[in-house]
């Protein structure tokens, strides 16, 4: 018997009982030590806000349709950063792998089965090497996002880059940037969000609420603008702020979660007379450009190099470490207050 966070009603989390699956020759059983809540993504869930949740998404045509929708509550185990161990092994699978640190997407649950073949890249100590916090495997996956939306933007060495929103997806990206030979400015309402994007090699910050956005970035780039723009909050506001942060005929990354209409941005003004782009950059898939070298693995695992390294940090996002049976106050937590709050990681070591 095992348990899993279950969201119940919209803004109702709980954790419950489930049945533990049996494991087929090919498979391997994985108990979860850390998992990490997306306060992005899985707060849409949480909420009720998701498109899943209120259209059907066709695969086969990639659009949203009519009918009954892709989800509806209850919904189980949601979440996407976990770590675990191997705990047991299929009678095909080599027995040497119990004991081994896999980093992957399982939701919140104590324990999870997966096909050997799909274990094998995700082996932390593949491409960490042994000395590891373990946790770092928490942020492979939003590690992820934040690389993809700065292979998105294309930054050159010595560019300025406005990186909106200054939460983990944000602060991951402006490392990267800024390890990609970018100047980054960050924009965030929080004061604490901006101090620590400023310990982390941030060139400036700015608080969005107080004066003009695009002119202030304007003032610190010689009047160009910001030679591209990353929108990480998924505010639409941020976005039409983006579009007019950066300079004529330069390239606005939207690698945020928006939901529902687009009232802020106004396509018409800036947007229209300065020829900006507007590049989606979502996780199911890497620029045209990339795809014959870069796919979410390596993604990820560049990533947790980077960690390993010392060139990524880490550590400094995490602002909550909760027992796992305390989910549900976490997700209310973060509904309620995510100001107050960074990595939120729940602990499912044994005693947590």
């Amino acid at each position: 018997m095992g348990r899993i966070v279950r969201f119940s009603a919209p803004q109702h989390a709980e954790v419950v009982d489930v049945d533990d699956p049996a494991l087929a020759p090919d498979e391997v059983r994985l108990r979860t030590l850390w998992s990490g809540i997306s306060a992005g993504t899985e707060l849409t869930a949480y909420r009720g806000t998701n498109p899943y949740m209120h259209h059907r998404w066709d695969t086969e045509d990639r659009l949203f349709v009519t009918g009954e929708p892709t989800h509806t509550y209850p919904l189980d185990g949601w979440g996407y950063e976990e770590v675990g161990r191997i705990s047991e092994v299929g009678s095909d699978v080599d027995a040497g792998l119990v004991g081994r640190l896999v980093w992957g997407t399982w939701g919140h649950r104590t324990s999870a089965v997966r096909s050997a073949d799909w274990v094998a890249p995700r082996l932390m100590e593949e491409w960490t090497g042994e000395e590891i916090d373990e946790r770092a495997g928490a942020f492979a996956k939003i590690g992820a996002i934040a690389l993809n939306a700065v292979l998105d933007a294309d930054i050159h060495v010595g560019e300025t880059v406005a990186v909106f929103g200054a939460g983990v997806p944000g602060q991951l990206t402006a490392q990267l940037a800024r390890l990609n030979g970018g100047r980054v400015i960050v924009l965030d309402p929080i004061a604490s969000r901006r101090e620590l994007a400023e310990q982390l090699g941030a060139v400036a910050t700015i608080n969005p609420t107080e004066g003009a956005v695009a002119e202030q970035v304007r003032a610190l780039t010689d009047g160009r603008g910001a030679d591209v723009a990353i929108e990480m909050s998924g505010h639409y506001q941020a976005l039409h702020e983006a579009v007019r942060t950066v300079a004529y005929s330069s390239r606005v990354v939207a690698s945020g979660f928006f939901q529902g209409g687009a009232t802020p941005v106004r396509l018409g003004e800036e947007f229209h007379h300065n020829r900006v782009a507007v590049i989606c950059s979502q996780i199911s898939g890497v620029a045209p450009a990339l795809q014959h070298r870069w796919d979410e693995i390596r993604e990820s695992t560049t990533v947790l190099q980077l960690a390993r390294e010392g060139a990524l940090a880490l550590d400094p996002l995490i602002s909550h470490v909760l027992p796992a049976e305390q989910a549900p106050q976490a997700f209310e937590m973060l509904d309620r207050a995510p100001q107050d709050a960074l990595q939120v990681l729940l602990d499912y070591r044994d005693g947590a």
